[in-house]
């Protein structure tokens, strides 16, 4: 297929030309389609926003440049410039650049006809962020460049992108090489907890105080069915309050239409949801939890089908804490600074920014 973003090899143009699209690769920008929920649009915007804005930071971008979401690995990709680079999320990649190893979580230097290359994610974690020094400058749709696979807008004419494609990248000034400090990166599982704060229709409305417990505490498998629009969990009968839901339905996680948070864990009928940055605005099901702003980056890297997920309440004052820890992490400071070495990129450690 061919579209306006697609263009002829030249040595120094910006541009980025994708070889292996994999699963699902994906423009987005953090925090992408922001204030448009009464018109039917959750964000879009990276799942794992904490590896996603990473990346950017280590590439020398400002935060709302756009990158690439890359689902399960299994991605290639043509540089047809010098720029910057950083690679960021899921482990056992094996990520190359000509051939040589890549790490993650740190600035590498690109020139043209240079390829990246990396292997099916064997994980933990289960996406990869790409951020190249300028962004990818495809336009803005309702004010994001993000893809929101629902709606099929944004990004690269709505769609993931397509071997062939050639996105075109912003120009930059030259960026120092930096790195994530080991200390500050997020720790991936096959076995993750979530935060949540109750509601908006918990208990005792809702749910018993059994229902919660069980909420809380049970193990929940993450189904296969699981996207970019929300993670589904195994089906287990709750312990609910009422009988059914009145006029709005015959099964209790019924209720008349309501807006929906993002992460917001809705269930309908006996299926818990967690609603990604694709997902619904508004429905006639319960939303029996909210995660905290702080962990929806988990949401990007629990692999489904694999992965098991546990459900541990927080109050709102501890959601505020984590917030402000992960603020801390991704700040351009905590950045350690390393010297240049190498043809490609690779870096030594030097002094922090």
């Amino acid at each position: 297929m061919n579209h306006g973003l697609r263009g002829d090899a030249h040595d120094e143009a910006p541009e980025l030309e994708i070889l292996v699209p994999g699963v699902q690769t994906t423009v987005q920008d953090h925090p992408g389609r922001t204030g448009l929920q009464a018109r039917g649009f959750f964000p879009s915007g990276p799942v794992d926003g904490f590896a996603f804005r990473a990346a950017n930071l280590l590439a020398g971008n400002d935060p709302r440049h756009a990158g690439l979401e890359i689902t399960q690995g299994g991605f290639a990709a043509r540089f047809r410039c010098h720029a910057r680079a950083a690679l960021c999320g899921a482990e056992g990649a094996a990520p190359t650049l000509g051939g040589e190893p890549v790490p993650l979580w740190q600035t590498f230097a690109v020139r043209p006809g240079d390829e990246l290359v990396c292997e099916a994610a064997k994980g933990p974690g289960f996406r990869l962020y790409l951020a190249v020094s300028g962004g990818i400058d495809v336009p803005e749709v309702l004010g994001s460049r993000s893809v929101h696979t629902l709606a099929g807008i944004g990004g690269v004419d709505g769609r993931p992108v397509l071997r062939g494609d050639v996105l075109p990248l912003g120009r930059a000034a030259e960026a120092p090489l930096l790195r994530l400090p080991q200390s500050l990166r997020p720790a991936y599982h096959t076995h993750w907890e979530l935060e949540v704060v109750r509601g908006p229709h918990g208990d005792p409305g809702f749910l018993t105080a059994e229902g919660w417990r069980e909420f809380t505490s049970r193990t929940w498998r993450v189904d296969l069915n699981s996207d970019r629009l929300g993670v589904k969990l195994d089906a287990h009968a709750l312990a609910w309050a009422r009988p059914d839901g009145g006029v709005a339905g015959g099964h209790p996680s019924n209720v008349l239409d309501v807006s929906y948070p993002v992460g917001g864990v809705t269930v309908i009928g006996d299926v818990p949801t967690v609603l990604g940055p694709d997902g619904p605005t508004s429905g006639g099901y319960t939303v029996i939890a909210t995660l905290a702003h702080a962990c929806l980056w988990k949401l990007g890297q629990m692999r489904p089908g694999r992965d098991t997920v546990r459900f541990r309440e927080i109050s709102l004052a501890e959601a505020d804490a984590l917030a402000a820890h992960t603020e801390f992490a991704l700040q351009r400071g905590r950045l350690e600074r390393l010297e240049p070495a190498g043809p490609a990129g690779a870096a030594a450690p030097a002094a922090p920014v």
